[in-house]
This record gives C-alpha cells, structure tokens and sequence, in this order.
C-alpha cells in the first residue's frame, strides 16, 4: 500500500484526535516500518489494519465509518494535488464511472505499483451507474468516501448504496444515482 495512503491517514487522525492518538495507535500496533511512513514508501496493508483497529477500539468508531470520514479527507488530496484530473470531468457519474480506464491508470503513472481495487461498470446512465468493487483490502467505505466528496465538488447530490456481494467485504456493488 503506498505511503501516501498512510501519511494522510495519521494527518487526519492528529487533526480529529489529537497527536497523543496517533502516538498510542502507533504504539499499540507492531509495526515493521515503526509508523515511519514516506507518501511515496509501500509498505504492508497489515499495518494499516493495525492502526485502523487500533483508532477504532480506542475512538469506538468503527472501521467503516473511519474509512469513509478518511475517503472523504482524501478527496481534498486529490483536489489540492491534482485538480487537472478533477477538471477533466464535468460530472459526477462520469467521473466516478471513469475510475477504473482512466483515475486509475493516471494513478499508476504516479505510483507504478500501486495495488488499486478494480471497479466494473455493469450499467451506467447519464444519471447513474452500478459498479462492482473488488479488493482483498475490502476498503469499499473508502470508496463512498470519495464517491460522496465527488457529488459534493460538482455540487450535486446522489444516493449511494452498498450491496456486499462477498460478506468480508471483498466485493460489493455500488448503486449511485442522482438526486
């Protein structure tokens, strides 16, 4: 998983919590990099769960609902950092429709080995689309973080709802449609 991913994560959980919270995550976790993270280092998905569990038992917030607060903090990284990928798109399904053939292939231009989740357009129009998520990270929340803070930038609004194919999370389908 690359750095950025993680450099952003315990930005955000210093500015929601405190840096004693970042600390005690760190801490209580085992490490091999010992929290210190690069935006352009990779290092192992196990970690990131380990924070993540960590924040959650001690936040009482749950996975999800961090990755999807997270997804949505991200989204302000991809604006600040790439606002040329933004601008490419005049709307919202376009775009989240676009992730797999076109943000994903900018990513890996950025990060070649980068282990993205796939996403499968299995319909799609101008004011919806259905699309199949599959990752062994099962970080689909994330995703509707994003998917949320993209209808937000065009200023639109949209109902998003999540049918896990796979129970772990693994795979499930995301129904977006305009408001």
């Amino acid at each position: 998983m690359k750095g950025i991913v993680f450099t952003e994560f315990l930005d955000l959980v210093e500015e929601k919590f405190g840096l004693e919270v970042v600390d005690k995550i760190i801490s209580d976790s085992n490490l091999a990099s010992e929290g210190v993270y690069t935006s352009i280092g990779t290092y192992s998905f196990s970690e990131m769960l380990q924070l993540l569990q960590h924040l959650s038992t001690y936040t009482k917030i749950s996975i999800d609902n961090l990755l999807l607060v997270y997804g949505e903090h991200f989204f302000s990284v991809i604006e600040t950092s790439y606002p040329g990928l933004l601008a490419t798109y005049k709307d919202p399904i376009e775009m989240i429709s676009s992730i797999e053939n076109h943000i994903h292939v900018e990513v890996r231009k950025i990060y070649p080995d980068a282990e993205l989740p796939t996403f499968i357009v299995e319909e799609k129009t101008a004011d919806a689309v259905i699309m199949l998520y599959k990752s062994s990270r099962a970080m689909h929340h994330f995703g509707l973080g994003l998917m949320n803070k993209t209808f937000e930038h065009f200023n639109t609004k949209a109902t998003i709802a999540l049918e896990k194919i796979k129970e772990d999370g693994t795979e499930v389908r995301f129904i977006v449609r305009k408001n």
